[in-house]
């Protein structure tokens, strides 16, 4: 027998619904919106209320009348026009805690039918620094990976990188103007390569001949020119690299290290694929698919410019077909900046008129922007794009300010010292973010977002280290089975009892945020669990048995919803 907690009532509701002739499917219990009165509440009733040509609240009664014979509900109440209320007994959730405790999963169920999402997120673009827009990205998408693998489906991440546009070709074109060729190209590191890119970009924006120069090298190396190719791979390994040690530090993992250049070949097969369907049309020089405009007017998708070249356009659409073909992509998930939903929009309604996705969802979850003090988008002092590797250094510097000085002698070394300030520093900015609902913008307070209290990452990593102190000081005793003593103890079980819904309904959502809520009140429900319910002071060695396996319970859950997110937890939290 099955003990997610929901699947458990929603079995018990469905018995009863059977047992009077009442719709099954209206047999489904959520979390009480008034916990004071229950623990969890079921509206069906009111929903059967036009088919069975019955009032609400007499199907309530019924219904209650049937679970009130069920000795694992402390009590069944009809309330309103017909809400019902459903309060467990102790002895019930108790049971639920202890095999919780004896379960890796912790209860969590997995999805019926795994499917195959691939999950697009990322997006950095060669020769480019990592900058605050690429945060939050990497950090949702890889949020919602580790969620999507949890819950059981198969999670494929690509970072989709920009290696194919007109950069190329100023980068090159800047290289040239310096060194008169590209011979000197493959010893330029990152730093080097970047500062031909700013160079080229401010170049030509005032000089329409060199913006000229660098389209015809790109249209050149596209076309697959040997040397503007050889340099082309240099640009891009180094650019990679770069990224990946970005991305290593912010614990953002990818399956497919893909770019626009992979996408290159199959774009021929979407303006063909067009053209066999009626929908290519060729206007003012470009050739386009037109959207439908009775809803709203929309521009239409441009495949081919007029010098030759594709687009993003294009190529996005390239990329939708090689994930159906090639990965077999039940869903893919584009986590990219709100911004972009327009261009989303028209790929998405582009790719159902090509019928190369039949029967894939394709998903733009986007995401608000990381502002400053200002409301605006974080930037610098000078007034430049914050990058990722400067806002990373500025919070490891703010954590450093909380730690103690390394002593050696007394086993604390400054190795250690460096790692727990990694593991603070990037916990705290993924917290941060994931706290906060994705389509919503937040602001970034270097001086908050580090604090040990409050809703912070590090007051949940203290939280877990305050957990792994009170299994050292009771070493001694072994966990037992669970006894609830106490209205927190209670408050505790219970909470923990909700964890297949919250990560399911997580998944559902693909929103992280529900699981940082769900962190956050688990940490400080076991703060109030430990004031009222000490371990060493117990009324007896069972209830102390009982209140270790809960400590340890609530510590292995803060550990998986942290990993869910993407943070370390730390065994031990040093503070000055």
């Amino acid at each position: 027998m099955t003990y997610v907690l929901d699947e458990i009532i929603n079995g018990k509701l469905q018995s009863a619904f059977a047992a009077l002739g009442l719709d099954e499917k209206y047999a489904a219990a959520r979390p009480s919106d008034r916990p004071d009165l229950s623990d969890f509440q079921c509206n069906g009733a009111l929903a059967l209320a036009k088919i069975e040509k019955k009032n609400p609240r007499a199907i309530g009664e019924e219904i209650a009348a049937r679970l009130r014979e069920d000795k694992d509900f402390a009590k069944v109440s009809v309330d309103g026009p017909g809400f019902l209320n459903l309060t467990l007994t102790d002895s019930f959730l108790a049971d639920v805690a202890d095999r919780m405790a004896g379960d890796e999963r912790f209860g969590c169920a997995v999805v019926a039918t795994p499917k195959t999402v691939v999950m697009d997120y990322g997006g950095p673009n060669v020769a480019k620094e990592m900058h605050v827009g690429h945060l939050r990205s990497g950090v949702i998408g890889e949020s919602m990976r580790r969620i999507e693998k949890f819950v059981g489906n198969r999670p494929i991440a690509d970072v989709h990188f920009g290696d194919w546009g007109t950069p190329i070709g100023m980068i090159l074109a800047e290289v040239i103007a310096a060194d008169g060729n590209l011979d000197k190209m493959e010893t330029y590191d990152i730093a080097e390569i970047t500062r031909f890119y700013k160079q080229a970009n401010s170049r030509c924006k005032e000089d329409p001949a060199a913006k000229e120069t660098a389209r015809q090298i790109t249209a050149r190396f596209q076309d697959g020119d040997p040397v503007y190719r050889k340099a082309w791979q240099h640009i891009r390994r180094v650019s990679v690299e770069a990224v990946k040690e970005n991305y290593r530090e912010l614990g953002v993992h990818f399956d497919l290290w893909l770019g626009e250049s992979d996408a290159h070949e199959t774009c021929f097969e979407i303006k063909r694929i067009a053209e066999e369907k009626g929908l290519l049309e060729y206007s003012d020089g470009a050739w386009i698919i037109r959207l439908d405009e009775s809803n709203k007017p929309k521009p239409p998708v441009i495949l081919e410019k007029s010098d030759g070249g594709f687009t993003y356009q294009a190529t996005d659409l390239a990329t939708i077909k090689m994930r159906v073909d090639d990965l077999h992509a039940d869903e893919i998930i584009y986590f990219v900046d709100k911004r972009q939903s327009l261009h989303f929009e028209q790929v998405f309604e582009a790719a159902e008129k090509l019928g190369i996705a039949p029967n894939v969802k394709l998903l733009h979850i986007g995401f608000g922007t990381v502002n400053g003090a200002d409301g605006k988008p974080f930037k610098t002092r000078d007034g430049g794009v914050m990058n990722l590797a400067d806002l990373i250094k500025m919070s490891k510097d703010k954590v450093s300010e909380s730690m103690p000085a390394a002593d050696p002698a007394n086993g604390l070394t400054q190795e250690y010292i460096d790692h727990l300030v990694e593991q603070v520093a990037v916990g705290a900015i993924k917290f941060q973010d994931l706290k906060n609902n994705i389509a919503s913008g937040y602001v970034f307070e270097l001086d908050d977002f580090a604090n040990f209290d409050g809703k912070t990452g590090p007051y949940i990593q203290y939280a877990i280290a305050r957990i792994n102190s009170i299994m050292r000081k009771n070493k001694n005793i072994t966990p037992g089975k669970v006894t609830i003593t106490n209205a927190e103890e209670r408050a505790l079980v219970l909470r923990l009892s909700q964890l297949n819904n919250v990560v399911f309904r997580a998944a559902a959502e693909l929103e992280p945020s529900i699981i940082s809520d769900y962190t956050y009140t688990l940490a400080q429900l076991f703060s109030s669990f430990y004031n009222a319910s000490p371990i060493m002071g117990a009324a007896g060695a069972e209830i102390a048995a009982s209140r270790l396996t809960l400590a340890k319970l609530t510590r292995d859950v803060l550990v998986k919803l942290l990993e869910l997110l993407g943070v370390e937890a730390p065994e031990i939290m040093l503070k000055a």
